[in-house]
């Protein structure tokens, strides 16, 4: 071993570390989640680590809705999104995937999580960092061309920038949800009979 060398079983200690962290870009730890699963709900925020992340559901039906445009935080630069905030939100057969290029030794690889049949998620105060969002949407009373900053249907505290164009609903409804993220938080999410599951290649929820 020449001078500076790592021993082999440090080197290889220290890319199982890199890539244990790697495995929480983007979403929430399996560690955390399984925790939550077993109290059958979890306080949660999927942050950004220079990574967006997919969503997809059948359906998805939420309560006290309210749209405006942020930025959401990254590791490399701010990204352009629409902030979506739900004082309550069901989705049925839900699937949130992380991808993860190249990672050392194992390549690429998918995080995903799973939540099948109706109602499969569920959440509370949840607010979600939209760079993309596809399906057939139904707002019920809505208002569009809100000040952002005045929007009140929504979580408590979730406003825009003054005078930013916002919108707001009693109630939303997507069918056929696909979504890309940059971030997401809420006060409680809830999982029926939630799977999670690290694959090889790029197996993204959606595709």
């Amino acid at each position: 071993m020449t001078e500076g060398e790592e021993p082999e079983q440090e080197r290889g200690r220290t890319r199982w570390t890199r890539f244990a962290a790697t495995l929480a870009v983007g979403g929430v730890g399996a560690g955390v989640l399984l925790v939550g699963l077993s109290q059958g709900a979890l306080a949660a925020s999927f942050t950004v680590s220079g990574s967006s992340f997919k969503v997809s559901a059948d359906h998805l039906q939420g309560d006290g809705f309210v749209q405006f445009g942020s930025l959401a935080a990254s590791t490399d630069a701010p990204h352009p999104v629409a902030r979506n905030g739900f004082r309550r939100a069901t989705l049925d057969n839900f699937c949130q995937s992380v991808f993860l290029p190249k990672l050392p030794i194992v390549g690429d690889l998918t995080m995903r999580i799973t939540a099948a049949g109706p109602g499969g998620m569920q959440a509370s105060d949840l607010v979600v960092d939209v760079a993309q969002v596809d399906g057939d949407f139904t707002l019920t009373n809505p208002q569009i061309g809100v000040d952002a900053s005045q929007v009140s249907g929504g979580p408590a505290g979730v406003v825009g920038r003054p005078g930013d164009f916002g919108m707001q609903a009693d109630k939303v409804s997507i069918d056929k949800v696909r979504q890309t993220a940059w971030g997401t938080s809420a006060q409680t999410i809830a999982f029926k009979g939630m799977s999670l599951r690290i694959v090889s290649g790029q197996q993204e929820c959606g595709g």
